[in-house]
């Protein structure tokens, strides 16, 4: 009996091993065939003859769609360029293509970008109503804010809302609330390639080897900027008139008596009135004492502080603006307080002190080029303080150049202007018979004055 069962088990045992074979053998027949059936697809999509290419894309997707995500990048840009051509019957494809992408490969897929491309494909080629088109991206949007990134989209997004307020399909509030928004995300993105791009150029300037990878990313980086840079001043234009202080103070007189228990929309109004200066208008008055006594805030402080200034009271102003960025925790409002103090400081002669609030500024903001700018334009100023010969005095103006080109770096929208000051503040530097005649090229000053650190002179 034991025999028989032995010789049972063995028999099974050599019919598992044999079928495990068989379909292992099945397996690795199956890979090698879709190895080369995806090879048809990608070939001619690398040498982009997306003619040749297409023909095999279809048995791709349908017998091995799990083969190598190449085959859907490829997939895309083969779609991409049927679709350019005029093929607009390609759009469906190339939504599908994305969305076996985002089945398959999810790991590898953001999916805000990938909707968001989506959503402009529709939109270049007139698919669907403005509100159809409007609907896809704040799909794309509210699903994956992170990842939607894309300048163009960014703003097609607002510009189709602003669209759809003229054609009386959108409330105004509504265009507003987006604006804020979408202004937001572009200076988080900004804020991100700042902060790479400045790390970078603090390498450079050390003196550092920087490796082709780094040199490429760094051009990368400043080409983004401008482009954000760009594209805000953009959505600035697209938003028009319409968010001009006499629309404005219409639109929150009507509706303060039924919204002053609402502090939402009282936070919104006093918000949106502060940011277009509307600040002399009785409205924006009525808001601030209501959004003290409904909710004592870093916002209320800022806007006493606004108060206090266009009442003349600059002490008093400073001291609200101050305890308000203390207790701000929105990193874009605290920058443009701490842009306020720095502000009332230079004007007070206070460079030192207003110079730390710059900073205070570019740490939270490191792509806001006013702020070098200003740094700049201080120290050229001081240039009669910060030295003991008329030598050491004019070297000044180097450390100033210094920081116009960093504002021109980090901030596009404000580059021409920081490159002319650059240029401006190295003309009224030793020029080379200068640095000859003093026998100085290469040598190091110190600045004994409130900008510290020194100076490196030219070589000649």
């Amino acid at each position: 009996m034991k025999t028989t069962t032995m010789k049972i088990i063995t028999r099974f045992t050599k019919i598992a091993i044999t079928l495990a074979l068989v379909t292992s053998s099945a397996l690795a027949q199956d890979a090698q065939e879709c190895i080369a059936m995806v090879s048809l697809f990608t070939e001619p999509a690398k040498a982009k003859n997306y003619q040749e290419a297409y023909k095999h894309y279809d048995d791709v997707i349908t017998k091995c769609p799990q083969t190598t995500m190449a085959v859907y990048q490829y997939a895309a840009k083969m779609f991409g360029d049927f679709i350019t051509k005029g093929d607009t019957a390609k759009i469906s494809d190339l939504e599908k293509s994305y969305q076996l992408r985002m089945q398959y490969y999810p790991n590898k897929t953001k999916e805000g970008a990938v909707l968001s491309k989506l959503a402009q494909v529709r939109f270049d080629n007139g698919i669907g109503t403005k509100q159809e088109q409007f609907s896809y991206f704040d799909a794309a949007f509210k699903k994956d804010q992170a990842n939607f990134k894309s300048p163009k989209a960014l703003y097609t997004y607002f510009s189709l809302a602003k669209d759809l307020y003229l054609d009386g399909e959108k409330d105004l509030q509504e265009v507003f609330n987006l604006y804020d928004v979408i202004k937001n995300k572009m200076e988080i993105e900004e804020g991100k390639l700042a902060k790479l791009l400045t790390a970078l150029i603090d390498k450079e300037a050390a003196g550092q080897p920087m490796s082709s990878k780094e040199k490429r990313r760094l051009g990368a980086y400043e080409k983004n900027l401008r482009i954000f840079g760009k594209v805000k001043g953009s959505v600035d234009t697209k938003l028009g008139d319409v968010a001009d202080c006499p629309n404005l103070v219409v639109m929150y007189n009507k509706d303060f008596e039924t919204m002053k228990a609402d502090i939402s929309w009282i936070r919104n109004a006093a918000g949106r009135l502060s940011g277009k200066d509307c600040t002399l208008d009785p409205l924006f008055i009525k808001l601030v004492e209501q959004l003290d006594r409904l909710e004592p805030s870093a916002d209320t402080k800022m806007y006493l502080g606004q108060l206090e200034a266009q009442n003349g009271n600059a002490s008093k102003a400073l001291v609200y603006f101050e305890e308000s960025a203390k207790m701000q925790t929105d990193p874009n409002k605290q920058a443009r307080i701490y842009y306020k103090i720095a502000e009332e400081k230079r004007k007070a002669g206070r460079y030192n002190a207003a110079r730390t609030f710059y900073n205070k500024v570019l740490n939270v903001k490191p792509n806001d080029g006013r702020s070098y700018l200003k740094i700049a334009a201080m120290i050229a100023k001081s240039s009669s303080d910060c030295g003991g010969t008329p030598f050491e005095k004019r070297a000044v103006n180097w450390k100033a150049a210094e920081y116009a080109d960093r504002a021109a770096r980090v901030d596009p929208s404000i580059a021409s202007n920081a490159r002319a000051a650059a240029n401006s503040y190295r003309a009224r530097a030793p020029q080379k018979t200068d640095i000859f005649s003093a026998g100085m090229a290469g040598k190091l000053i110190t600045l004994n004055c409130w900008v510290g650190g020194s100076v490196r002179v030219p070589n000649l």
